[in-house]
């Protein structure tokens, strides 16, 4: 059996950068170990496989080189751009189905793609020693900010933490040690940023580490972005409606462009928002067993 595999840069900034996403579409008869021999044939961080769903407009799924993942960002919006490419979808408002729960997305007529997150989960704080040995800088380092170190979710735990600027190319993560902690917390990893200047259009530059999930660093995270979002509203700038954009994948010499919207009142957030454009790379062929299961 011949599988087709799209190759999709997301988060793209003017066409370049981005962070590659592989997408699989009709993908309702593969098991989840042909799904996970296809993401390790694809060998990006993620790959997302669409399927048919009775309710809602697509379900999708998503798996890295090592395991299946709740959700994905960056390749969320691969498969609605492949599917607007593909002339499957036109511009309009649509869902998907994932294991983060029911979540809207919509196409512009220009190509980009909005996700809806799941709202903000606060799950507590860790300290400034923690990371000491996992990121490589220093705890005066890290409590010059004065922000504290959150774990956050909109679909994925992310551990976020500030640090001041000039440092975040600094960074120097232990993958084994990170890995060790990460699962200890139940995370997936550290979304790491440094605010910009105020006259910059970017809000903040950021690195994401996942090495508990097969993924070192990546140049652009979707997921994280939304939890970002929600750690500035509630830390940085306190209001009701925010919309920042965010950099990341520099220090990869990829980088990426993510823009992020978080709505609140007076009972909390009730709406998280993150979109960037795509652009496609081309397309693997990927021959799989035939299963038993098909």
């Amino acid at each position: 059996m011949t599988i087709t595999a799209f190759l999709v840069n997301s988060f793209t900034a003017e066409g370049a950068g981005g962070n590659p996403a592989g997408v699989v579409l009709n993908a309702d008869n593969l098991s989840d170990t042909e799904k996970l021999k296809i993401a390790k044939e694809v060998g990006f961080s993620e790959t997302a496989f669409v399927e048919q769903d009775h309710e809602v407009d697509f379900a999708v799924s998503f798996f890295t080189t090592t395991e299946e993942v709740d959700f994905c960002g960056h390749a969320t919006l691969a498969v609605f751009a492949t599917l607007y490419d593909q002339g499957i979808l036109n511009a309009g408002n649509y869902t998907q189905r994932t294991k983060a729960g029911l979540l809207g997305v919509t196409i512009a007529e220009d190509g980009q793609i909005t996700m809806e997150q799941a709202l903000p989960n606060y799950l507590g704080n860790l300290a400034y020693g923690d990371f000491v040995n996992l990121l490589g800088l220093c705890e005066t380092t890290f409590a010059e900010t004065g922000l504290p170190i959150d774990v956050i979710t909109t679909g994925l735990p992310d551990i976020i933490i500030a640090v001041p600027n000039g440092y975040l190319d600094k960074i120097n993560i232990d993958e084994v040690a990170l890995s060790e902690f990460c699962q200890q917390h139940n995370v997936i990893g550290v979304h790491a940023f440094e605010l910009c200047e105020e006259q910059s259009e970017l809000t903040a530059s950021c690195r994401n580490f996942a090495p508990l999930v097969g993924i070192p660093e990546e140049s652009a995270t979707g997921s994280a972005s939304g939890a970002l979002a929600c750690y500035l509203s509630k830390h940085v700038f306190v209001q009701q409606e925010n919309h920042f954009k965010f950099e990341q994948g520099r220090a990869m010499g990829c980088s990426s462009h993510i823009s992020a919207s978080v709505y609140s009142n007076e009972q909390g957030v009730y709406k998280v928002l993150v979109g960037g454009y795509a652009t496609h790379l081309g397309t693997q062929d990927i021959v799989i067993p035939i299963s038993n299961n098909t």
